[in-house]
Order: C-alpha cells, then sequence, then structure tokens
C-alpha cells in the first residue's frame, strides 16, 4: 500500500522500519521538527524518526500544524492509500484524517479506553497493571477514541520498568501494522467501536511527580521507580555533604521493615523505609544515577559515600517547584 507515515520517538521507528521491509511503499514520513539541543541549546536535533526516514532517503515533511490549507494540499499531493500515525505528536484535523481512502491507523500504547493519552506506558505501571498491549484502532477527531481493529496483549512482570514496556510494545507494534495493512488491503479488518467502561486517561509526566515521597506505601514507590526507568528517573535527595543532591534510582526490590520512620536508611545495603509504622515496606536500592554521572551500582555509589543506617532523608514538600 502507498503510506504516509506520522511519528516522532524512538517508539516509532521499528514500525517505519517493519513498513519499508514489508515492501509497503512509504510516499513520505511526517515527524516533529528538528528541537533545541546541547548544553546551550544551540543545535537543532532532527526526532529519531527524521534519522529513520534520511537513513532510508524518504521526503521528511515537518509541519507545526496540520490546520492549515498548505498541510491539506501537501498531504494530498503524497496520495497516500493509509496514514499509520505512531506517537507522531500533532492532532490530526478531520480534513487531514479524511485524504487517505483507507482511512489513518493509530497504534496506541494501551488496552483502550484505558490509558487514552499521552503516557500510557508510564500509568500503566504505576498503577500496578499486570497488563497492557498494542491496539491498532482508525483515527477519529477524539483522543484515542476511534474503534479497534487489532489487539496485541503483553504481560507486565512484576519488575518490568517503563523502558523494557516500552521496548517490548514498540516492537509488537511493528509486527500488528503488519497484520493490519494486510487484512485493510483484502478488506477483512473489521472495527469494533471503544465502549465507553473504564475510560482512564493518561496524562503526561509532570515533573514533580517523579520526586519520591517516602511516605507513601512501599509498592507505590516501586511502582514509581519501575515505570520512571531509565527516563525521566524517579529520585529523591540527599546531602552528601555539598548541599542536596538529586539521586535517581533505576532499579530497586521490594523489602520488609521493622518499625521506621519514612525515609530512614535502614541497614549498610540502602534500604529505605517507606509509608509509617511496623511492616509498612521499604525499598532497597539496586542501581542508581547521580547529577551528572554515569548508571552505576547501589554497592559502587556506597564505596565512596557515607549513608550509614539510621540516616533520614529530607521528606519532600511536595508544593515545592524542581
Amino acid at each position: 500500500m502507498r503510506v504516509v507515515f506520522m511519528g516522532t520517538p524512538v517508539f516509532s521507528v521499528p514500525v517505519l522500519n517493519a513498513l519499508i521491509e514489508a515492501g509497503h511503499q512509504v510516499a513520505a514520513v511526517y515527524t516533529r521538527a528538528p528541537r533545541p539541543a546541547g548544553r546551550r541549546g544551540l543545535d537543532l536535533t532532527p526526532s529519531p524518526v527524521h534519522l529513520a526516514a534520511q537513513q532510508h532517503d524518504l521526503p521528511v515533511e515537518t509541519p507545526k500544524s496540520l490546520r492549515s490549507e498548505e498541510a491539506l494540499a501537501t498531504l494530498r499531493a503524497y496520495a497516500p492509500d493509509v496514514l499509520v500515525v505512531v506517537a507522531y505528536g500533532l492532532i490530526l484535523p478531520k480534513a487531514i484524517l479524511d485524504v487517505p481512502p483507507f482511512g489513518a491507523l493509530n497504534l496506541h500504547a494501551s488496552l483502550l479506553p484505558r490509558w487514552r493519552g499521552a503516557a500510557p506506558i508510564q500509568r500503566a505501571i504505576m498503577a500496578g497493571d499486570s497488563q497492557s498491549g498494542i491496539e491498532l484502532m482508525r483515527m477519529e477527531e477524539g483522543l484515542d477514541t476511534g474503534p479497534v481493529g487489532l489487539v496485541g496483549e503483553v504481560t507486565i512482570g512484576p519488575d518490568m520498568t517503563g523502558g523494557e514496556l516500552h521496548d517490548l510494545l514498540s516492537l509488537r507494534a511493528a509486527t500488528l501494522i503488519i497484520e493490519g495493512l494486510q487484512k485493510l488491503e483484502a478488506g477483512t479488518l473489521t472495527f469494533t467501536p471503544q465502549t465507553e467502561d473504564g475510560v482512564i486517561y493518561a496524562k503526561k509526566i509532570e515533573k514533580v511527580e517523579a520526586r519520591i515521597d517516602w511516605r507513601r506505601p512501599a509498592h507505590e514507590v516501586y511502582n514509581l521507580i519501575r515505570a520512571l526507568s531509565p527516563f525521566p528517573g524517579a529520585f529523591f535527595e540527599v546531602d552528601l555533604g555539598k548541599g542536596l543532591e538529586r539521586i535517581k534510582i533505576l532499579r530497586a526490590e521490594l523489602t520488609h521493615t521493622p518499625a521506621a520512620q519514612p525515609g530512614e536508611i535502614l541497614d549498610a545495603g540502602l534500604s529505605i523505609a517507606c509509608g509509617e509504622g511496623e511492616g509498612s515496606g521499604a525499598i532497597k536500592l539496586l542501581d542508581i544515577q547521580r547529577s551528572g554521572k554515569a548508571p552505576m551500582s547501589a554497592e559502587a555509589f556506597l564505596r565512596g559515600t557515607k549513608l550509614p543506617a539510621s540516616t533520614r532523608l529530607p521528606l519532600p514538600d511536595l508544593h515545592a517547584p524542581l
């Protein structure tokens, strides 16, 4: 089929590659415009999808909006049979959706209608979900409201991180789109409207949410750490002799604790008490990342840092800006 692909982050790249490998004609790739990067923000960095498209010598479009007559005319000139959309980042108005005769297909990383919106992978783990998946849906004007054609379920393991689930779902999306286009071309792809029962929105992760509050139950802290690893990373603050420093936790495990105060370091292995009261649980740090440093094991961190048992980590002011 003649496809116009729309996507931006690294999550979308396997789908683009799968379309090319399967022999579909990718007429053009739409992605977000290059953004400032580098320490001074002077370098413009293309998106991962932009770089992948360049490797395949594909035309790349980076409009700021798709609501203009110019944007509509440009898309029509590519004459796509279908749009394939994966984490693009721009709203597609009805005029754009109506251009291709087979419509626009979106690959969304959740089991809809649960976790519609921007951050379904992280929100699923934060909530302690045991299942996730990729759903291939026909796009409508609403946010992730379209009818569903195919579902690829995956299990969220009890120790799985957001990064691991991201990679698993990205690969699942790449296989699902090929199956979907085969059925679409054959006229055998049927769509089922979403139910409105169980709708939950996966809002964007705010910076303040990454700050660990040791007063929360241990399983909630643990799920937060998993969900935000490796990026943006759940963090706590500690004074290592030069004022408060942020420490990201990349990997941890749940453990039990005797009576202790939230944020109290319990042993020489960096187990930290959570919640209130005896038996409320604790988090044992396994891999961390100091500000401006490479990731390291908690064991390596402790070889050069004094954090004795009974040290109390500061509890965050949840209303203070970061």
